[in-house]
């Protein structure tokens, strides 16, 4: 009879074989993550018009605070050094873009006449070639085309500069967004150090200088992906502009500009503008011509994939390519183009301060940062102690 006596609750817990203990004990877990996850998703669904905007921000921010913190160090006025380089980065990113989408927009009637003439020529290369096909298929298939293209004019022209206004949902969110995301730069770029330190006060306080140091690492790694995907994105344009120019493919310019866009969403923008290109050269100078442009569009691409990328963004911010993938199908899935804009930087944040977080690093004792600016993502000293602790 003593072999059936139960005598407590870890006798009992004995009795269930361990393989199904950690099952369960892994399952509720996994449940209590996806549920808080499912909460926080739901959160920011109802708050997107607000996200949105202080995502974007952050994202400028990155990119324009180490110029505030280079000069708050010549010992120029906080308030003047950001007044400066807002209007300045504002003005430059702004006149970029613009450039940018202005060159696409007006090229894109010639390349869809292009386009169209020369799928005449694909239809009687398909007819008389080797492959031999039914030319009553292949006209049918040319007509589709062709409609397809007039039809769809005005959408994908506009759809450069309206995309955004479509993501939004109406003019005034779209306003609303504008000026919260400028309103939340000026304080994000101003005070974003103190803003920083009273947000971390929801943190226990034996934790709160490893969650500081874990943000300072993640703003780290945003400043130098901000940095690094502008330069990447530039250089790809560069270097296929150079390319096609040297082929003599028309339109040089919009599919430049088109691969420059294409560069701030990683791996599958420089895929997706690169085969365009590729079709552009195939439909206007023949089957040699493109593989003289796929030639340059990879060898741009293996020199980002192995020069410039490691050389730029560094250990701290690197993300294995899969990872890249699945984050920006996710982004699409979730929020469309804004979502494939912010998916990877804030993959890229989380994985740099998930890694600050669990490290085994002692207290205090920590190898330098890349740079100072990335130490001090604003730019301003560290408060007294005192600011820091619970009083």
């Amino acid at each position: 009879m003593s072999d059936f006596k139960i005598t407590g609750p870890d006798d009992a817990a004995g009795a269930i074989p361990r393989p199904l203990r950690v099952g369960a004990a892994l399952s509720w877990r996994l449940l209590v993550i996806l549920g808080a996850l499912y909460v926080l998703g739901m959160i920011v669904s109802r708050l997107f018009v607000v996200v949105i905007p202080v995502a974007i921000a952050l994202l400028l921010a990155a990119l324009l605070a180490p110029a505030v913190g280079t000069l708050a160090r010549y010992r120029v006025p906080r308030a003047l050094s950001t007044a400066v380089v807002l209007v300045g980065g504002l003005g430059v990113v702004g006149g970029v873009l613009t450039f940018v989408i202005n060159a696409f927009i007006e090229g894109f009637p010639q390349l869809q006449a292009q386009v169209v003439l020369s799928l005449n020529g694909i239809r009687d290369w398909l007819s008389t070639g080797p492959l031999h096909l039914n030319d009553q298929q292949i006209t049918t298939y040319v007509e589709q085309a062709e409609e397809w293209l007039k039809n769809n004019q005005a959408t994908l022209t506009q759809g450069v500069t309206s995309g955004v206004l479509t993501t939004a949902g109406t003019f005034g969110n779209f306003l609303t967004g504008l000026l919260l995301a400028l309103f939340t730069l000026i304080f994000f770029l101003y005070d974003g150090r103190r803003v920083w330190l009273f947000v971390i006060r929801i943190a226990p306080a034996d934790n709160r200088d490893r969650v500081d140091r874990a943000g300072s690492r993640g703003f780290a790694s945003l400043v130098g992906y901000v940095r690094a995907t502008a330069l990447v994105a530039v250089v790809d344009a560069v270097g296929i502009w150079i390319g096609l120019v040297a082929v003599g493919v028309p339109l040089a310019v919009p599919l430049a500009a088109l691969v420059f866009l294409g560069g701030f969403v990683p791996i599958v923008g420089a895929v997706a503008s690169g085969a365009v290109a590729v079709l552009v050269a195939l439909v206007t100078k023949g089957w040699i011509a493109a593989l003289i442009v796929l030639g340059v569009v990879l060898a741009v691409q293996q020199i980002e994939g192995n020069v410039l990328q490691p050389l730029l963004l560094g250990r701290a911010v690197q993300l294995h390519a899969l990872a890249v993938v699945l984050a920006i199908s996710v982004g699409v899935v979730i929020s469309g183009i804004i979502g494939a804009l912010l998916a990877v930087p804030l993959v890229a944040v989380l994985n740099s301060a998930i890694r600050s977080l669990t490290s085994d690093e002692v207290e205090g004792v920590l190898p330098p940062p890349e740079s100072e600016d990335e130490a001090e993502p604003e730019g301003t000293e560290e408060p007294p102690e005192s600011e820091d602790k619970p009083s």
